[in-house]
């Protein structure tokens, strides 16, 4: 018997069965197509995926097969209005102060190696026709080689996409709506665009495109609005949509390499999980492409249900801790829709007043807005999000200096490392920054739990963190607990509340 079914091979799919092979969970992947996807399609890596990513020593083969942009400009009529500088607004909060635009069909590629190398293979052409909760396990029937067959496994995965057969065996509903507006999205090569390196985003009239360099100086992926008035029912091209807001900018286009057009969708489940079943990423929710947040969403989801996967499965934790995949993730998946159904609706709302505001009253505020560092960061820490948290969640406890429970933990740049070097480990740890207490540091022995111990620097209090308090990690690197005391008695009280077996 497996131990984790995950059916859906996208990158959510991926980056789940990684994070549990990772931990010893045996894994099945099912995807009913013939390989992995060959077109681009998402592009955004963001600075908090690529943070989990050093769990799996990632990280930088990503970083380096993909297209650092570092920063974003705001277009209006060919001027520049106003430009956000990621790498000085994110420089001291991440390594990674940037937007990495990486492709999805080589990014599923990446993963797809790395899984392999752990002896996890994608089983193609396999598609789950329904299943079965047997009240300790799940009985699934596949289709595959022509025939069926039977998997039995602990728990099952829903990373199928936001037509998840997973979430309609659970009957969960998938409550939202469909914007009017037509987008399109090409990869195309052109010149012209100055700088080429970055992010721009251009209105002229009704008119708007965002371009997004990648791979290559001459390499763009395009997202743009179609006039209603050239949806005639055939099957658009490049051609057919309108090229005022490119030629703005001076680019042209020599060259469509993939074109596509699409209604953005906003739907959540009311249920990540039922009973064995779980859903994850577009199976549980999706939302407009703004802000490149998607892929990242859904990969979020895979690492933070990983960890309590394989706790529960290894015993170390009730099942219970299962609930709070949910509790967590569908708070930020809430959030996420009402932020980016915003910034759509800012894009894509027709008419004289929105174009005067569109045009004339946003990029001058816009423009005043970003020249104060404070607003800079904020952009940053919610485009990458390294602002998501656990605040509420039942997981969550404490606080020290600013530092609370359910916080990423900040992240400090020292001198030949970083303090984020440890959470290469999935698995709970203690950080104090400072001096330890001997309790603490026995009450970690005897638990078998990795104590880091960082000598005290200024950076630190400037990151928000407490002098020798004691910060309790996740396996997922967020604070569970942040004790201003370090006390040895906090972190066991925590633990046995809970159930966990944190060694």
């Amino acid at each position: 018997m497996e131990d984790v079914l995950v059916v859906g091979a996208g990158p959510t799919g991926l980056v789940l069965a990684l994070w549990l092979a990772q931990q010893g969970i045996k894994v099945r992947i099912i995807d009913k197509s013939v390989g992995p996807g060959e077109t681009s399609r998402a592009m955004a890596v963001q600075a908090r995926t690529l943070e989990l990513y050093r769990q799996l020593d990632i990280a930088e083969t990503v970083v380096a097969a993909g297209y650092r942009n570092p920063s974003v400009n705001l277009w209006v009529h060919g001027k520049r209005k106003a430009q956000v500088t990621l790498a000085d607004a994110g420089k001291d909060l991440t390594p990674y102060p940037f937007v990495l635009i990486f492709p999805q069909d080589q990014h599923e590629r990446l993963l797809i190696e790395r899984l392999e190398a752990m002896g996890v293979h994608v089983q193609r052409q396999t598609e789950l026709l329904d299943f079965e909760d047997m009240g300790d396990h799940v009985k699934a029937r596949l289709q595959a080689g022509g025939g069926e067959q039977i998997c039995e496994a602990r728990y099952i995965a829903g990373c199928d996409g936001a037509h998840s057969t997973v979430r309609h065996e659970i009957g969960a509903d998938f409550e939202g709506g469909t914007y009017r507006q037509t987008f399109y999205v090409a990869d195309v090569e052109a010149r012209g665009m100055n700088p080429p390196n970055q992010i721009h985003a251009s209105f002229e009239g009704t008119d708007f495109v965002a371009l997004f360099g990648y791979g290559h100086d001459d390499m763009y992926r395009l997202i743009g609005t179609i006039d209603e008035s050239r949806m005639d029912g055939d099957a658009l091209t490049f051609d057919d949509v309108g090229h005022l807001a490119v030629d703005s900018l001076g680019v042209r286009i020599d060259k469509v390499n993939w074109f596509s057009s699409y209604r953005v969708h906003h739907r959540v489940t009311d249920r990540f999980r039922h009973g064995r079943a779980f859903l994850v990423g577009d199976a549980a929710h999706v939302h407009s492409p703004a802000g490149g947040q998607g892929m990242n969403t859904g990969i979020g989801d895979a690492i933070n249900l990983a960890w309590k996967l394989a706790t529960v499965v290894k015993g170390k934790a009730p099942d219970s801790l299962l609930d709070t995949y949910q509790g967590e993730r569908m708070a930020f998946a809430h959030r996420l829709v009402d932020t980016t159904d915003r910034v759509f609706s800012f894009v894509a709302t027709e008419g004289s007043f929105a174009n005067f505001v569109r045009l004339r009253i946003a990029p001058f505020f816009v423009g005043v807005a970003t020249s104060f560092s404070d607003v800079r960061q904020y952009m940053f820490r919610l485009i990458s999000q390294t602002m998501l948290n656990y605040h509420d969640s039942t997981l969550s406890v404490g606080s020290a200096h600013k530092v609370l429970g359910g916080d990423r933990l900040p992240w400090v740049r020292l001198a030949n490392a970083d303090n984020y070097a440890p959470l290469a480990a999935i698995t709970w740890q203690v950080h104090v920054y400072g001096t330890a207490k001997s309790d603490l540091e026995s009450w970690c022995n005897q638990q078998g739990i990795p104590l880091h111990v960082f000598e005290w620097q200024p950076q630190h209090e400037k990151a928000g963190l407490a002098r020798d308090a004691a910060y309790l990690l996740r396996p997922d690197t967020y604070v569970a607990v942040a004790d201003p005391q370090a006390s040895a008695e906090t972190l066991a009280h925590y633990a046995k509340a809970h159930g966990f077996t944190l060694g």
